[in-house]
């Protein structure tokens, strides 16, 4: 069994060996910068006594076997360890620990004497000179800025060592295999995260209260959780963060209280790891992530709670650690209720607005968000259940704001095949109405014969074929209201973006029968579902189209609008 804790870096002892499947030090100097810039920030801002209200700091994971006693592989951390022994060394400090590198014999050596004249000697002196010279260099830079001597600098970098700067000490198995841990560890094939961290403390041969059968249990527990949070339909419902490297840290953030700006990477292993310091009962601290576990599946299961969830979340009006927060002490109906009012607060009309005044150009983040809750909404009110929205696919794509019917001040730009493409998708919906159309597909053919299209002929061309397959006139400002924009992945083609309806509609079709996801109400509307079928036009987006839109976002969201919109010409 492994041994994990974190410890003071004033505690560090041992001799550790750098094997030669390693490689020397290397640290530059914005590394060692860094190190000691983090370090000495720690110090509070009262001159009067420098070390009071200092904060806490932990450095990287170092990682070893233990050999005998005193004396381990040192398999990660040899960077840390090394800079932290020439900084001893230049404060004219003893170190309480020593390195061995098998690699460069001499190196031992040329840390005790710091005989920067041997510098050229090996690639591997070179790098530590620097570094020493760097530690110089950063102590005068303190000394000429802060009016205060080498001395007092050494003193305070002593005290933060022995008060407030720890290292993750992460003693592995004897039986572990050091070669493999290293790949894995500097290759990235499996990172040290806080979930690996925490997971060998439960595993610890340290924990006195855990025989071995309970901790076989929980690491197959362990493996069973992250096994199913690789489920994507659950995984894309919890989250938008597609950043975690075991997903299982998700969970363990939730009960650490880690907030979304927290830079720390191992600050949810701190949290536990001060519950163990506290003497807190493991095996009631993993029953605990259980039942997070379990909570969160349950959410996923239930279809009202699953969407009310999953839009909050995917909108990114709120994330996973704000609802976990919301249900703390709740009933599931009170838990509801809650769901509710952050939906509301999520699309809340602002001094009498009205969404239908939104503009593409002005309000396009609050389009978005009411119609992914329209989309998601319509999908959890179909009264068999049997529908649930897909917020993995959903975020698998790009979506964008996409006009439902193109007007003529909606160019393509200037790209010769994208106005070669634009014409070919409109002729196919001309040839719908071929006597209608004969000298419109002639034009079209003659342009798509040129080598290379005049942009004047072009555009008088378009402004012809835009006329002809819409149902009306639609002015400019209309065009940019939500009565005429949907959910649509669109970004691969642009020519089918700034497309008339009945091509768009053609193009769905297309894309449904291959099984592509398009958001259900973006569907619906291409299909017509929401006009009348006395009123219906087929081919044609038009004001009727527009009102009917309208109505059944009405309709969807009139329990989270404060105030639903009045629908021009629509009956009471």
């Amino acid at each position: 069994m492994s041994k994990l804790e974190t410890k003071l870096v004033d505690k560090i002892r041992g001799k550790f060996i750098v094997e030669l499947y390693q490689r020397g030090y290397r640290w530059g100097n914005s590394e060692v910068k860094r190190l000691l810039d983090d370090v000495y920030n720690l110090l509070g801002a009262d001159d009067t006594n420098r070390m009071r209200n200092a904060k806490n700091y932990c450095l990287q994971p170092v990682v070893v076997k233990k050999l005998s006693e005193d004396k381990f592989e040192l398999i990660d951390g040899q960077q840390r360890l090394t800079t932290l022994f020439l900084l001893y060394k230049f404060m004219g400090y003893t170190p309480k620990f020593s390195l061995d590198y098998k690699r460069s014999m001499q190196s031992a050596t040329f840390l005790e004497n710091i005989d920067l004249t041997l510098e050229e000697a090996n690639i591997d002196f070179w790098f530590m000179a620097q570094a020493y010279k760097t530690i110089k260099s950063w102590f005068e830079s303190k000394i000429v800025a802060g009016e205060i001597d080498s001395d007092e600098i050494s003193e305070d970098l002593k005290n933060l060592f022995k008060y407030n700067v720890q290292i993750i000490w992460y003693e592995v198995d004897e039986g572990e295999n050091a070669i493999n841990l290293f790949e894995r560890l500097n290759i990235g094939k499996i990172p040290l995260t806080s979930a690996e961290l925490v997971k060998a403390m439960f595993l610890s041969r340290e924990n006195q209260n855990m025989d071995k059968k309970r901790q076989d249990e929980i690491a197959l527990q362990w493996d069973n959780i992250e096994k199913d949070l690789h489920n994507d339909s659950l995984w894309y419902f919890l989250t938008n963060n597609t950043a975690y490297q075991t997903r299982i840290d998700l969970i363990l953030d939730l009960m650490a209280g880690k907030k979304g700006g927290d830079k720390d990477k191992y600050s949810t292993f701190f949290y536990f790891d001060e519950l163990k310091r506290r003497g807190a009962n493991l095996n009631k601290v993993w029953e605990e992530i259980v039942r997070d576990f379990l909570l969160l599946k349950d959410w996923h299961e239930n279809h009202k709670l699953y969407h009310k969830i999953g839009y909050l979340i995917a909108s990114g009006y709120k994330n996973l650690a704000d609802i976990y927060r919301v249900s703390k002490g709740k009933t599931k109906r009170e838990f509801s209720a809650q769901l509710d009012k952050l939906i509301r607060s999520s699309i809340k009309l602002e001094g009498g607005e009205n969404y239908s005044d939104w503009t593409y150009d002005n309000d396009a983040d609050k389009i978005r968000r009411l119609l992914l809750l329209f989309n998601v909404e319509s999908v959890q009110r179909n009264a068999e259940q049997s529908l649930w929205f897909p917020f993995d696919k959903y975020k698998f794509g790009v979506w964008s704001l996409e006009h439902i019917h193109a007007v003529n001040s909606q160019g393509i730009g200037t790209n010769q095949e994208q106005w070669r493409e634009w014409l070919k998708l409109h002729k196919e919906s001309l040839e719908n109405f071929p006597d209608e159309n004969t000298n419109l597909l002639a034009e079209i053919d003659r342009l798509l014969n040129l080598k290379t299209i005049d942009g004047g002929r072009f555009q008088a061309l378009r402004d012809k074929i835009i006329k002809q397959l819409s149902l009306e006139s639609m002015s400019e400002e209309t065009a940019d209201t939500i009565a005429n924009l949907a959910l649509l992945k669109c970004e691969e083609n642009s020519a089918l973006g700034n497309s008339v309806f009945d091509v768009k509609r053609n193009e769905i079709i297309k894309l449904d029968k291959k099984g592509a996801f398009i958001p259900f109400c973006t569907k619906m509307a291409f299909l017509k579902y929401y006009t009348k079928s006395e009123k219906n036009q087929i081919h044609y987006w038009g004001e009727n189209d527009r009102r009917a839109y309208l109505a059944e976002i009405n309709r969807v969201l009139k329990n989270y609008l404060a105030e639903p919109i009045r629908i021009e010409g629509e009956e009471e």
